[in-house]
């Protein structure tokens, strides 16, 4: 016979986040805790609400099975002495295994005797085993921050009110930080309130729903999601629903209901990016545009109230985001009363870092970057203006009214007022868009000087906080300088035309009056790009054999580095033979060579082998640099490849290491000019070991 088990933790609103993360958790964590006590099940499922964390397991056995555990120990002869008496490795091992040594057993195992211990485990109720398991998941789910609350000493994100663990009818004792385990549970605050009874497990989801209350963080997805269309339909407009913002309105709603409400459309004068920050960010409200992507006045609320009420729930909405709003349109216009070049000075208010200085600091350095980077991407005069002008302002909107307020708009307002301030609309676009590409998959700036601005923000950071030693850790990355890094190599990737190491030796100069190892920084910093340089192409299908050989050749830039890596992988997808045989030789080269011996070869010791191998390596030597310079990097592998013929002909027909020292020599130093050949291009040994 199998039963249902029913568990509920009744808790205080858990936050939105934190009970998606535990939902997560519980999945795992249930089957396995279940499995480890050897309790036998058909299925878990795990639901939830923002004030409840639900398991629900089918077909629970009456008892565990019975079982017989064998364990092989120590040789016969090492468990007992010769007068048959136990040693201590007899008596350990029976001891790890709660026996005596007089209940192991001897085996005959390929001839030889070993001891065993045996021990027969007889079934137990399940019902005797769950108050243990069900008091274990309490603590065993992990929080970002829990709390304690009364005098209890154990922790949790939020108070436990009520527990509900049945077996079927059968009530399991638990108890955790005051909460005693029952068969009744909570319904809505609202619309259900007070405790409910469940008269068995198996009707607990069903008690719950009786109770107004969605106990399944799926299903209220898929409510509001409905309601969210119908009020589209209904409005003719469409619904902004950012996967974040959606998340935690489901889980701040134990009865959702989508409601459809407005603002005075005045408040639409304002740049609409407050208006979307002030609804999503602070309000949790969904925006309404119209078929042209135009902000409108409408916005959607998530409401966890009596739907009878939904008249009085949408006028005190309106009321809240009005006054928002208000604020916001105060701030605008506050902040457009002087010109956004103003507010550079009081950014010596806002410290950057400790040991870096101001923001107003940074600001000055973004300028000196900005004169190297015009030079080094060829910038037109005017060009070059822009992109000063904005590194000179891009973080003048942190001290504005509008940005302390809001301040997932900085940088978007700078843009609404450096345009305000007669700005050229190339600086406003920069400015508005620097702190791009935010994370994987964003776009970058969409010119070439927001791109450069962009640039010169994240590496003016990552240069500083490795610089004075607050670069990321393994497990700690707090200022995102991984994210930061992955941005500029994309940028530089997709043809931004500057180079890194020369743009990182100028950032660094901008930190003169810093106490720092520049030397030890520089390598630092180069390292960490060319490490995130590895991931990225590694993440997009490379070979990690491929990216390693292009790395041995020591460049430092990103983009040459992610040209080459792609232009050897498909090197080797048309042409493998070459490429592995050429791998293989290069090895063997590389093996034999005797660097103290140099490269000059003797032309008179050569015989027709090695003097072809001696022309191909010439033209090698002579060709591949240019190419490599003109950037032609699938060229200079052909004329690697081309090396083949000449080198498979050379170690077929010379014995290398001649008894003739002379002549061995000679050719060694032919096998130093041949290695030589690769080493700005890529080191083959790496894919020889594909």
């Amino acid at each position: 016979m199998t039963h249902t088990l029913a568990f509920e933790i009744g808790t205080e609103e858990i936050p939105a986040f934190d009970l998606d993360s535990a939902n997560k958790q519980l999945e795992k964590m249930v089957p396995e805790m279940f499995q480890a006590a050897r309790i036998p099940f058909d299925s878990v499922e795990i639901h939830s609400s923002p004030r409840r964390l639900i398991v629900l397991a089918n077909g629970v056995a009456d008892q565990t099975e019975a079982l017989v555990e064998e364990h092989k120990g120590p040789a016969a002869k090492i468990a007992f002495d010769e007068q048959g008496n136990p040693t201590k490795a007899a008596i350990g091992f029976a001891r790890g295994k709660g026996l005596g040594v007089e209940d192991l057993e001897r085996r005959d195992v390929n001839g030889t005797e070993y001891v065993y211990a045996v021990k027969n485990v007889p079934a137990t109720p399940v019902a005797d085993l769950l108050p243990d398991v069900l008091a274990g998941i309490i603590p065993a789910i992990k929080w970002p921050r829990s709390c304690r609350w009364a005098a209890y000493g154990e922790y949790f994100v939020r108070p436990i009110r009520w527990i509900v663990a049945m077996l079927d009818e059968t009530v399991i004792p638990v108890s955790y930080a005051g909460a005693v385990s029952g068969n009744q549970t909570m319904g809505h605050r609202v619309l259900a309130p007070g405790f409910h009874t469940v008269d068995t497990a198996a009707n607990l989801m069903q008690v719950i729903r009786d109770a107004a209350v969605v106990p399944n963080q799926a299903e209220r997805e898929a409510i509001i999601r409905e309601g969210v269309a119908a009020i589209e339909r209904e409005t003719g407009f469409t619904a902004d629903l950012p996967a974040k913002t959606l998340l935690e309105v489901t889980n701040l709603s134990e009865h959702p209901t989508p409601l459809c409400a407005s603002f005075d459309e005045e408040f639409l004068k304002v740049p609409e990016e407050i208006i979307v920050d002030a609804m999503l960010m602070h309000q949790r409200y969904f925006p309404l545009y119209d078929a042209q992507g135009k902000l409108t006045n409408k916005f959607i609320i998530v409401s966890n109230g009596d739907p009878a009420c939904n008249a009085t729930i949408i006028d005190g909405n309106e009321r809240v985001v009005r006054a928002r709003l208000d604020d916001a349109k105060f701030f605008y216009e506050e902040d457009l009363k002087k010109p956004l070049e103003e507010y550079v000075e009081r950014l010596d208010e806002v410290v950057f870092q400790e040991q870096l200085g101001t923001v107003r600091d940074k600001a000055d350095r973004l300028v000196k970057l900005a004169d190297h980077l015009a030079a080094d991407a060829q910038l037109g005069e005017a060009d070059a203006a822009d992109l000063k002008r904005a590194c000179y302002l891009c973080k003048a909107d942190l001290v504005t009214n509008a940005v302390i307020e809001f301040t997932s708009v900085q940088g978007v307002m700078g843009s609404y007022y450096a345009q305000a301030a007669g700005e050229t609309d190339q600086v406003a676009r920069a400015i508005e868009q620097h702190y791009r590409p935010r994370f994987a998959g964003d776009d970058a700036p969409d010119s070439l000087v927001g791109k450069l601005v962009a640039f010169a923000d994240k590496l003016d950071t990552i240069c500083g906080l490795i610089a004075v030693g607050q670069g990321p850790t393994g497990s700690s990355d707090p200022f995102a300088l991984r994210r930061s890094a992955i941005g500029i190599v994309n940028m530089l990737d997709a043809g931004l035309p500057v180079s890194l190491a020369a743009a990182i030796d100028c950032a660094l100069a901008a930190y003169a009056g810093i106490d720092f190892d520049a030397a030890a920084a520089r390598a630092e910093i180069i390292d960490f790009f060319i490490t995130r340089t590895k991931v990225i192409l590694r993440d997009a299908g490379n070979a990690a054999d491929v990216v390693d050989a292009v790395l041995a050749a020591g460049i430092e830039e990103p983009a040459v580095i992610a040209e080459r890596t792609r232009a050897l992988a498909q090197a080797r997808s048309e042409m493998p033979e070459v490429l592995s045989d050429l791998a293989a030789a290069y090895t063997r080269a590389n093996n034999l060579r005797d660097e103290a011996l140099g490269c000059a070869v003797d032309e008179a010791l050569t015989g027709a082998e090695e003097a072809a191998l001696n022309e191909a390596v010439k033209a090698a030597e002579g060709a591949i640099p240019v190419l490599l310079e003109g950037g032609d990097y699938p060229a200079a592998l052909r004329q690697l490849a081309n090396l083949r013929g000449p080198i498979d002909a050379f170690f077929e027909a010379v014995m290398v290491m001649d008894e003739d020292e002379a002549l061995k020599n000679n050719r060694l130093r032919l096998l130093n000019r041949f290695v030589s050949v690769f080493a700005s291009v890529a080191d083959f040994s790496a894919l020889a070991k594909a």
